[in-house]
C-alpha cells in the first residue's frame, strides 16, 4: 500500500501547482509563456500520477469490507476518478497541445479562465475529500 505521507505529498504539490497557476494565468501574456505551459503540464501529471496511486492501493480493503457505507466510500471515489479522468480529458483536448506542451487560448482567455478554475476547484474538493473521507476509512478499516 502507498504510504499516507506519500500522498499527502502529492495532495500539497498539485493544491501549490493550482494556487501558483491560478495567479499566472490571470494575465495573459503570462498565459501564454513557456513556464507557465511548463508548469501546466506538471500539474496535469502529478493529478494524473496521484490518481492512479489512490485507484490502484486505496480500495481493495473498503470493497471486502462487509459494511455497506464503507463500500460507498470506494464507489463514490472510484466513480469520482472516473469522473475526473474524463474531464480532464475533454478539458486536454480543448486547451492543450500535448505535442508541443503548450495551452492553446487563442482568443478565449477568459473562457479559458472559467474552465480552468472549475478544472481547479473541482481537483482541490477532490482532495480535500480524500483527506476528510478517504484516508480517514481507509486507517479504520485497515488500522493503520
Amino acid at each position: 500500500m502507498v504510504s499516507y505521507e506519500k500522498l499527502n505529498k502529492q495532495n500539497h504539490k498539485i493544491t501549490e501547482l493550482s494556487n501558483i497557476l491560478n495567479v499566472l494565468i490571470q494575465d495573459r501574456l503570462l498565459c501564454d509563456s513557456e513556464t507557465c505551459s511548463q508548469l501546466f503540464y506538471d500539474f496535469m501529471t502529478q493529478i494524473k500520477e496521484h490518481i492512479h496511486e489512490v485507484d490502484a492501493n486505496m480500495y481493495q480493503d473498503l470493497l471486502k469490507h462487509p459494511d455497506q457505507e464503507i463500500n460507498n466510500v470506494a464507489n463514490n471515489f472510484m466513480s469520482g476518478s472516473q469522473e475526473i479522468k474524463r474531464i480532464m480529458n475533454r478539458y486536454e483536448k480543448k486547451w492543450c497541445n500535448k505535442t508541443r506542451r503548450e495551452i492553446n487560448i487563442g482568443a478565449q482567455h477568459e473562457k479559458f479562465l472559467s474552465e480552468t478554475n472549475d478544472l481547479f476547484d473541482m481537483i482541490l474538493g477532490r482532495i480535500q475529500g480524500e483527506m476528510e473521507h478517504l484516508y480517514p476509512t481507509v486507517r479504520k478499516v485497515t488500522n493503520s
